[in-house]
């Protein structure tokens, strides 16, 4: 049961609809497709209702490391889905399992990050994309073995919103995990 129980939508204040648009990054790289019975992240959201000034400003984030970033997407949920794991965030893992098949991760793929970097299903570069993930968790920083694969592939911007993408989503996973929240029901296993 959630330690702070979320706001529904009728009692949202004003600020937390304008909040909601910092979502959509001014120059968004990427769509999503919202499909019909797509989750709703009522929990997530009538949380952050409690607070729309934090909401604005982490949404800004949000928005680009999803939406802005100079990462693939692919490359994103396997960020994504590895802090998820790491932190073992059910709500962050069930709402980017979703995603991360969006952008064409495999149910294999899905569960082989579990796994982590060490699994040689991996590519290369894939592998230090799940190792960076580790590394910043564990030592809050990049190895260098690691940076080195990483530079191979990825210029400043892309290996700065890789490390931002780690970020936002540990401090999401933080607060899910504190405020112990429930998964919406349309994030629960059928």
């Amino acid at each position: 049961m959630a330690r702070i129980e979320p706001l529904p939508a009728k009692k949202w204040p004003a600020e937390m609809r304008e909040a909601l648009a910092a979502l959509v990054p001014p120059a968004p790289r990427h769509t999503r497709s919202v499909q019909e019975g797509a989750p709703k992240a009522r929990n997530a959201l009538g949380t952050f209702a409690h607070h729309p000034d934090l909401a604005r400003a982490f949404f800004t984030l949000n928005g680009h490391v999803l939406l802005a970033t100079t990462l693939a997407q692919r490359q994103t949920e396997l960020l994504v889905l590895r802090v998820a794991a790491r932190r073992t965030c059910d709500y962050v893992w069930a709402q980017h399992v979703l995603v991360g098949r969006d952008a064409g991760l495999t149910d294999e793929e899905i569960e082989r990050i579990t796994q982590g970097p060490a699994d040689p299903s991996w590519s290369p570069f894939e592998a230090a994309l799940l190792r960076a993930v580790d590394e910043l968790l564990d030592a809050g920083a990049i190895g260098d073995e690691t940076w080195t694969a990483l530079t191979a592939e990825l210029d400043t911007q892309q290996l700065m919103d890789l490390i931002f993408t780690v970020g936002a989503f540990e401090a999401s996973a933080f607060l899910m995990n504190s405020f112990a929240f429930d998964l919406d029901d349309d994030l629960r296993p059928t």
